[in-house]
């Protein structure tokens, strides 16, 4: 059985500020550990998996194709991004598809909830440059979305704000600090778990002044779901592939997905002036499940796959209740 290992005078160091290491120290801080996170990058942090996320918080979406430990994770997670970050917008999200991918439209609304319909004028109403584009939309009203280039130094603020401490350009390990280490290193921890595999997010950022969306709109796809996610200053993310390969570039191929998704959602997105190409690496474990692993007082925090932004505040919470309380969630946890 997994045992309680605080010590109320343990220094509480957190290796990695991408999404995950960067709640995890804030509900460190804020629960008035002393807390230091540690990040081998600058502070731009281009070089992170969360630089190249949607930043997407679609538990009921997810739910269509994640396990339900996603789908409880990710609700828990709304109402901490609610109370940490009131600002974050909770616009809904919109599910489209032309006539051609109706059967996986239905099929989704089937294994999804929380989700109206809309016909074609509810839908005008609701994205008025969607008007005459789809004869109906799924729409789900308690689903977000942030914009990670934004949110993530607004959570950095935050964690110096509740007294805690970062530091860039710090490549330490585990074995480097003192007290309880909390490993949120995504695949730069694969020299301790070699089964983490990288599984390729491409992205593309447009810019347009012509098509105003308030919230992400999922459009149907025969291998993967394809999002355009309105980002602040004309800016759109059209997201996103999932291609087992580790490489950091962007295919022809996927490229032209991207843009013929965007261009099927709206045609004015065809005029659109193309701001950045790029991808990212999501770590995962061979379920694509994540995982809290405890061994003694080293904890990790990893395999976040597609999810890290809509799981990760619930992952933090549970890592903090087992610190003070020892308490366990067997679906996550794992002795090591």
């Amino acid at each position: 059985m997994l045992q309680n290992t605080k010590r109320p005078d343990s220094p509480v160091s957190i290796i990695g500020a991408g999404i995950a290491g960067a709640w995890q120290a804030l509900l460190f801080a804020q629960a008035g550990h002393a807390v230091t996170l540690h990040e081998r990058g600058d502070e731009a942090m281009t070089d992170a998996t969360s630089h190249w996320a949607g930043g997407m918080l679609a538990p009921y979406c997810e739910a269509e194709v994640a396990e339900p430990i996603i789908s409880r994770l990710g609700l828990r997670s709304l109402d901490i991004w609610r109370r940490e970050l009131p600002d974050t917008p909770f616009n809904g999200s919109l599910v489209v598809a032309h006539a051609r991918e109706r059967n996986d439209f239905e099929r989704f609304a089937r294994m999804t909830e929380d989700h109206r319909r809309l016909d074609a004028a509810g839908l005008a109403e609701l994205e008025p440059s969607l008007e005459g584009r789809f004869r109906d939309a799924l729409f789900f009203p308690a689903e977000g979305h942030v914009e990670p280039r934004r949110v993530l130094p607004q959570l950095h603020e935050r964690i110096r704000a509740a007294g805690g401490t970062i530091k860039f350009e710090s490549d330490v390990t585990a074995n480097d600090l003192d007290g309880i280490v909390i490993d949120c290193r995504g695949l730069g921890a694969r020299d301790e778990q070699s089964e983490l595999r990288g599984v390729k997010g491409e992205m593309i950022l447009i810019e347009t002044s012509e098509v105003q969306l308030a919230r992400p709109v999922r459009l149907m796809h025969p291998r993967w779901p394809l999002y355009v996610i309105p980002r602040e200053d004309n800016l759109f993310m059209l997201g996103a592939t999932s291609i087992e390969a580790e490489d950091t570039g962007v295919s022809v191929r996927s490229a032209l997905e991207l843009l013929g998704a965007a261009y099927a959602v709206h045609p004015a997105f065809g005029e659109a002036r193309i701001v950045e190409f790029g991808s990212g690496l999501r770590p995962a474990y061979p379920d694509n499940l994540p995982r809290i692993g405890i061994r003694g007082r080293r904890i990790t925090v990893n395999g976040l796959y597609r999810h890290g932004f809509l799981i990760a505040p619930a992952l933090a919470e549970l890592t903090l209740a087992y610190v003070e309380r020892g308490q366990i969630d067997n679906e996550v946890m794992q002795c090591l």
